[in-house]
């Protein structure tokens, strides 16, 4: 990909920055199940309740007593925010690095479908691990779905960090390991970069930083 008319540069959070496995937390939440009962959360697909929560249209309460009901969890508060964190790993100390340096040459932003006990658990491990303040201040601005009330793979998203920060989408890539959301960025003129194994960020900007 030639970067030379790249100046902006727009990243997802999990499986780009932070590493992640969804079936972490599926797994530690069956544990609390009376019946075993399935739940949808993946990368491609996932149920309404976690829908609502990442858009911001329930609270963290509300959240929590939807997941005993739908799937008959026996657990406290705190046993439910650890298995619903499980599937948060690390993040590689050089992709701060890395951002960092990118920094310095291009405008970043992060655009992440999330949501609050999430988000309180990705500056944890930001705080324990880097000597940088918080997650947000490797960014110009941040956009976490479940404070904007819109999420990715949604047009409405993209054209909100467009519109505000005055970006040409000629001049903008967008980086992202769900191919969903690169259809959406794509079909708005955004250039693109589905990032998959073994790729990474760190390989891919490999020759822009040394």
């Amino acid at each position: 990909m030639d970067l030379q008319n790249i100046k902006n540069i727009i990243f997802d959070l999990g499986g780009v920055i932070i590493n992640i496995d969804y079936h972490k937390s599926i797994q530690e939440l069956l544990t609390y199940s009376k019946t075993g009962s399935a739940m949808e959360f993946t990368q491609k697909a996932q149920s309404e309740l976690f829908d609502l929560y990442e858009t911001g249209n329930s609270t963290c309460e509300q959240f929590r007593d939807s997941l005993r009901l739908e799937y008959n969890l026996e657990a406290t508060d705190e046993e439910i925010d650890a298995a619903w964190n499980a599937m948060l790993l690390d993040i590689p100390k050089e992709r701060i690095d890395l951002l960092q340096e990118l920094g310095k040459k291009y405008r970043l932003f992060l655009l992440s479908n999330t949501n609050a006990i999430h988000l309180k658990k990705f500056n944890e491990i930001v705080a324990h691990s880097f000597t940088i303040p918080s997650l947000d201040s490797l960014f110009e601005q941040t956009y976490y779905s479940h404070l904007v009330g819109k999420r990715k793979p949604d047009a409405a998203i993209f054209e909100q960090i467009l519109a505000e920060n005055d970006l040409d989408k000629a001049e903008t890539l967008f980086i992202d390991d769900s191919i969903q959301h690169i259809k959406s960025a794509d079909s708005l003129g955004i250039n693109t970069l589905h990032l998959q194994p073994p790729l990474t960020i760190n390989s891919f900007f490999e020759d822009v930083v040394n």
